[in-house]
């Protein structure tokens, strides 16, 4: 894969990984977005990119996550702030939303998400065992994924 920018400069596809990857990984909050019948949601979320996975913890009763589960269809949007539009860069996604159920994959993906958040730990007592299931309980939540199925990254500073 490969594109050219307004300069005419040739931009190939491990480099346009490589900024999407960058982008993932220096920002926190996820937007998804869900839809059931003539009715639009969006909510933003933490995640914890890991791979190929965004991570999030989630309210099990929350519209997102009960229309995206439904739907099996939702869509996610990442962004670094701007203030002019050539400053705007941004990774648009669809996939979908799906449970992570306790194991290694669920332990992996909270040890991610603890040493991106690491303010977390302040909700708990110190020397407090604080696990997957400790988290899960203070918090009356569960950890789902962001599964995308296709990526678009856009960034007018090079296009």
């Amino acid at each position: 894969m490969e594109s050219k920018n307004k300069n005419g400069h040739r931009i190939k596809g491990d480099e346009i990984l490589g900024r999407t990857l960058e982008l993932i990984n220096s920002q926190t909050t996820m937007t998804l977005a869900t839809a059931k019948k003539d009715s639009a949601w969006a909510a933003p979320v933490y995640y914890a990119y890991r791979c190929g996975f965004f991570y999030f913890f989630s309210n099990p009763e929350a519209r997102h996550i009960v229309e995206g589960l439904i739907t099996s269809q939702s869509s996610a949007a990442i962004h670094s702030p701007s203030k002019a539009w050539r400053d705007i860069c941004g990774v648009q996604m669809a996939g979908k939303i799906e449970r992570v159920p306790l194991g290694r994959e669920a332990k992996n993906a909270f040890g991610a998400y603890m040493k991106k958040f690491p303010f977390c730990r302040e909700f708990f007592s110190p020397g407090q065992l604080l696990d997957l299931t400790t988290f899960i309980g203070q918090f009356k939540v569960r950890l789902y994924k962001f599964k995308p199925s296709s990526v678009y990254y856009l960034d007018n500073r090079i296009y």
